[in-house]
């Protein structure tokens, strides 16, 4: 006949609590699975399976120790042990099906979730069958079904919830909330398991032997298992929370390479600090490391930024931190600064950084650029100090590299000026701001005009003109430069096909960069807008700058080699302003040398004119013609004269012209000339 058992209502409380508490470790300690590599990621995904395997195990047997038959039970050790096994190893193929593949898709979650259902239902089965008692146990096979099925509902909920917190930032609310849900559904699953079960006493002859007392019915080593195991579970739990706190703190806060603060919690210090002293910030950036990286390897690179590590972390003291915030970049912030001592500790670590480095047999010399801000944090932006140190890290780097640079607010309005230029640059071409000047250039032995150079001029709407010196360079970073060139050629091209047909036929010269030589697309732009234009080849000259011939000098030679062979001229413009092309001029295709500005000063000297003179002999004898630029006064037109330079340009002729005065001046310089010739 059945027997019929009881529940000891505070114990089963016991288990649903167990459960929770095993849902809630093993869900925390899935979120560490997705964000650690390598072994230590093997050893979670362990944990977690034990946690879960072992805390479904704990449910059961807990539930077993609150359900009585008033009978002496028994358990046999090796099924029971075996029962726990079943859990954890099929908690383990679940965790690792499900997390470890990077593929993703149901099929993970199904496959992943068969296992753990099966694992439940053979730890289930296998514990009941562990139980030593004078009654006979027999299944109802309907609520057997439920419970099997209701622990693949479970093992699928499990999975998706692991799934769902391994995506960072885990809510801890959402976290409780899903253990909570997940213990339920494990209990479910435990009680309709035993409610399947049935246990009768039909093989003994006489009753069996009740127990009155709840407790001496309790197998005791079934009672030491179950709490050695819950120890375990909050052990382990009790450790993921030790590793989020130090372990995972650490690794989110500090650099690894240098072992120093990180950008991380340099912002932490930016959004929590409360003091009002004046602090100090250096924002440090290697000059040439990039060139270290490309040349000797990134394992170079690395232990290269390991060793300035290690000689910036000497200025760390109680009032000063250093932090790596990126790639070559370093910030050390300073309680308390005022800005002799900023400058003076900028000057000690460039000191520092500048000693050699020795490197896997590689001895090598870096320098640094180092801004400086100092000044109190203002609530309203506190990392107001990071960005003018930054700012004057830039300018440092601006003025040649090797230096520091102490923020300041002339600094500040350029800055935001250039930031202003930029934003407008991009729309100035729609609202038709840039337009065109034409600065003559003037031959000396005829007395007569030589062509023209178009200039590029931008009349902002709010700031008014704004000189080529500053948007130009900005049109390079941004790549602006590239339509914009197109648009002056064709604006050049133009107005030297008008002047064709006006009868005043004029070469103009229009300007390179050196982004055009990098796009590839230089010499299709000419062909397109001569061709679409019907301009005569030779009309057109294009200036180059002798600092670009060293970027890549066969691609650049090739490049200007094809223009030329369109029939197009080319110029080097800015000649002998610190780069030594002389050894190159009889390999690069041009027609023209333009002398820099600066050979113009000091035109008195004996020296300046030697110079000029030997320029000028050795563009004869390479069929060269020599330009001169920046002639301002008669005395040095003359001696330019003198010293054989045939063409000139400057302000002594005429300052840059729009369209309709340089074709009234040109007119009038024709007439003059024609006069003069009759």
């Amino acid at each position: 006949m059945p027997v019929e058992g009881s529940y000891n209502y505070p114990i089963a409380a016991l288990s649903v609590a167990i459960a929770i508490l095993a849902s809630y470790s093993a869900l925390h300690i899935s979120s560490k699975i997705s964000r650690i590599t390598g072994k230590t990621n093997y050893f979670w995904l362990f944990a977690g399976a034990f946690v879960m395997g072992s805390g479904i195990w704990s449910v059961h047997f807990v539930g077993m120790l609150a359900f009585h038959l008033h009978v002496q039970v028994h358990y046999d050790i090796t099924l029971t042990l075996l029962s726990m096994a079943a859990s954890v190893a099929a908690s383990f193929a679940a965790f690792y099906t499900t997390t470890i593949p990077k593929n993703k898709g149901w099929n993970k979650i199904a496959i992943g979730g068969f296992f753990m259902g099966s694992g439940i239902s053979i730890m289930h089965f296998t514990g009941m069958a562990a139980m030593q008692m004078p009654l006979a146990l027999e299944y109802d096979l309907f609520h057997s079904i439920l419970s099997v099925l209701i622990a693949l509902a479970v093992s699928y909920l499990a999975l998706l919830l692991i799934l769902q917190f391994q995506t960072p930032p885990v809510s801890s609310k959402n976290l409780w909330l899903s253990a909570i849900t997940m213990g339920i559904a494990i209990c479910g699953m435990h009680y309709t398991g035993m409610k399947a079960a049935i246990f009768r006493n039909d093989s003994y002859p006489w009753s069996p032997p009740f127990a009155d007392d709840v407790f001496k019915a309790v197998d005791p080593l079934l009672l030491v298992g179950v709490t050695v195991n819950i120890f375990v579970i909050l052990l382990i739990s009790w450790g993921a929370v030790f590793f989020d706190r130090l372990v995972l703190e650490k690794m989110a806060y500090r650099d690894t390479i240098t072992s120093l603060p990180n950008r991380n919690e340099m912002n932490r210090f930016f959004d929590t600090y409360t003091g009002h002293d004046s602090l100090g910030v250096l924002f440090i950036d290697l000059d040439q490391f990039k060139v270290i990286n490309d040349t000797l390897g990134h394992h170079i690179g690395d232990m290269l930024i390991q060793e300035v590590g290690q000689r910036l972390q000497g200025f760390i003291t109680a009032q000063q931190q250093v932090y790596r915030i990126g790639g070559d970049e370093f910030l050390v912030i300073v309680r308390d600064c005022h800005s002799e001592h900023g400058e003076q500790l900028a000057g000690q670590i460039l000191q520092q950084i500048k000693q050699p480095f020795h490197l896997e047999m590689n001895e090598l010399y870096i320098t640094a650029s180092v801004g400086i801000s100092i000044g109190p944090i203002k609530h309203s932006d506190r990392s107001v100090l990071l960005k003018k140190a930054d700012t004057a890290m830039y300018k440092a780097k601006g003025l040649g590299k090797n230096q520091y640079f102490v923020y300041s607010e002339e600094v500040g309005r350029a800055t935001v000026r250039r930031m202003e230029l930029e934003k407008d640059l991009r729309r100035a071409f729609d609202h038709q701001e840039f337009f065109v000047v034409y600065q003559p250039k003037w031959n000396v032995m005829t007395n007569s005009p030589y062509g023209f150079e178009a200039l590029i001029r931008w009349n902002h709407p709010r700031l008014g003109i704004v000189s080529p010196t500053e948007f130009i360079p900005i049109a390079e970073e941004t790549g602006l430069i590239i339509p914009m060139t197109r648009w002056i050629l064709e604006e050049a091209c133009k107005q030297c096909a008008m002047l064709q047909q006006k009868g005043m036929s004029q070469p103009l010269s229009v300007n390179l960069s050196i982004k055009l030589f990098q796009s590839g697309s230089l010499l299709n732009m000419v062909q397109s807008v001569l061709s679409s234009i019907g301009l005569d080849p030779q009309m057109l000259e294009l200036e180059v700058t002798e600092s670009m011939i060293f970027y890549d000098i066969h691609d650049i030679v090739r490049q200007l080699a094809d223009i030329r062979a369109l029939g197009v001229r080319v110029s080097m413009d800015d000649f002998g302003t610190g780069y030594s092309s002389i050894g190159l001029l009889d390999q690069i295709p041009m027609d023209a040398l333009k002398l820099d500005r600066l050979f113009i000063h000091d035109l008195h000297t004996p020296s300046k004119r030697a110079i000029i003179h030997a320029i000028v002999l050795m563009a004869e004898s390479l069929q060269l013609d020599v330009i001169a630029e920046g002639i301002e006064n008669k005395e040095d037109l003359e001696s330019l004269k003198q010293l054989g330079c045939k063409v000139v340009q400057g302000y002594f002729y005429s300052t840059p012209m729009p369209r309709e005065e340089m074709e009234i001046w040109l007119k009038s310089k024709l007439k003059d000339s024609l006069a003069s010739s009759s």
